[in-house]
């Protein structure tokens, strides 16, 4: 069995070369959307991509030490850095800072860091060990329990930080457990969940439960037709005609009035160009106008005049669509899917199940951050507040998926020496 001699001795350079170039894609844009003539140094720390400069050097030095490390570490201490981080989602709803609503912060002078950005390398991390420990099933009904208490954890605790966005990422390991044998009906249940919530808020209840009903007649004829079937479908589609009526109460009692706000404006049942909706209105102007090649790097109006807000964190994708234009958006939406792909088919190359779950959940967390958040500038989702991937502003989140990457990049480079 081959020692590795270095840290760059099988060392998957497709992911590591993504990274680099997505990292510094995302600082130039970081740039043009903070741009002040004024401050033109890059080390301006004055301004975000100054900070950002800082993030990114230290974001790389977390990445080599991560290769440094023995592969061995990341199994044996999955249990500790789980602790450690449901530690500090707990501490930070009594010592936390409150930021835009949301008391998600730990504050030390001009530094700022937000615990729940490492709760998703964290779960990755513990349902990975916990799934490849031997003599557990996943076809176990206490194994689904356990695993659905280390992902809904987390996602309670930031819920209670008054974070939805980022506890809603949590759902993105259902992908994981799906791979690992969790029964495709629970992906089509929750599908369906979202479909008929949406679908209600356009319709009236009484209009809902006729176009389930109708589905429900045409899915039976169309189906095999037997006393189970029926029994199946009907008891269904009882269930999503209840689930029309109980919608309403969701929106007008445990929503806050500007998420209502947001998912009405998305489904164009209210407008609100200068409220809730102005800064997707502003983002769509920006990226509808520039064209397919773009205005050019710091020549974008929107982006120069500052018409929109958050455009170095959630919003940086409409400063890519202003100034680099479709072409532009097209090479950050491919080199995503490249990233992704890679991602998967490395995980499914890997000689231990713990490298492998851990390699979905690193797929699937940076799969949704990069659709929602993407979604979320053009209109076609909710504004939940969660950043891109390598392109936001912010040390918090480029220190947790440069985690959440490079231990997986480690852990296929020692893929030789872990075999479970």
């Amino acid at each position: 069995m081959r020692q590795q001699k270095s840290i760059f001795d099988n060392l998957d350079w497709v992911m590591v070369s993504i990274y680099l170039v997505m990292i510094f894609l995302g600082w130039i844009n970081i740039y043009a959307a903070v741009y002040n003539e004024e401050h033109k140094s890059i080390f301006d720390l004055s301004e975000n991509y100054g900070k950002q400069v800082i993030w990114i050097g230290s974001s790389i030095a977390i990445a080599a030490i991560i290769l440094m490390l023995d592969g061995k570490f990341f199994t044996i201490s999955a249990y500790p850095i789980y602790g450690v981080v449901m530690l500090t989602l707990i501490l930070v709803l009594v010592f936390g800072r409150e930021v835009a609503g949301s008391k998600s912060w730990f504050e030390v002078g001009s530094f700022r860091i937000q615990p729940a950005e490492f709760g998703k390398f964290a779960t990755s991390l513990v349902i990975a060990k916990y799934l490849s420990t031997l003599n557990i099933k996943f076809e176990d009904n206490k194994t689904k329990l356990i695993t659905a208490l280390f992902i809904g954890t987390p996602a309670l605790l930031i819920l209670l930080q008054n974070d939805t966005g980022s506890a809603l990422v949590y759902g993105a390991f259902l992908f994981v457990l799906y791979r690992e044998g969790l029964s495709g009906n629970f992906l089509m249940a929750g599908v369906a969940v979202v479909v008929v919530f949406i679908v209600t808020l356009l319709f009236d209840p009484k209009t809902m439960m006729w176009i389930v009903g109708i589905l429900a007649l045409l899915i039976f004829i169309a189906g095999k037709r037997s006393w189970r079937n029926a029994l199946l479908i009907g008891g269904t589609a009882v269930v999503f005609s209840g689930m029309s009526y109980s919608v309403g109460y969701v929106v007008d009692n445990v929503l806050e009035k500007h998420q209502k706000t947001r998912i009405n404006v998305m489904l164009g049942k209210e407008d609100d160009p200068k409220g809730v909706g102005y800064n997707v209105n502003q983002s769509k102007i920006a990226i509808g106008s520039g064209g397919f090649s773009g205005k050019g790097f710091l020549n974008g109006t929107q982006t120069k005049y500052k018409f929109v807000p958050e455009q170095s964190t959630d919003f940086i994708f409409c400063t890519v669509g202003e100034e680099w234009g479709f072409m532009g958006s097209a090479v950050v939406i491919i080199l995503f899917m490249i990233l992704l792909v890679r991602i998967v088919f490395v995980a499914e190359r890997q000689k231990s199940t713990f490298s492998r779950i851990y390699g979905y959940g690193v797929a699937s967390v940076l799969f949704f951050h990069f659709a929602v958040n993407i979604a979320m500038t053009i209109g076609l989702a909710p504004v939940i507040g969660i950043p891109l991937p390598f392109f936001s502003y912010g040390g918090s989140s480029l220190w947790a998926f440069t985690l959440l990457l490079f231990v997986f990049i480690k852990l296929d480079a020692y893929r030789m020496q872990l075999l479970r």
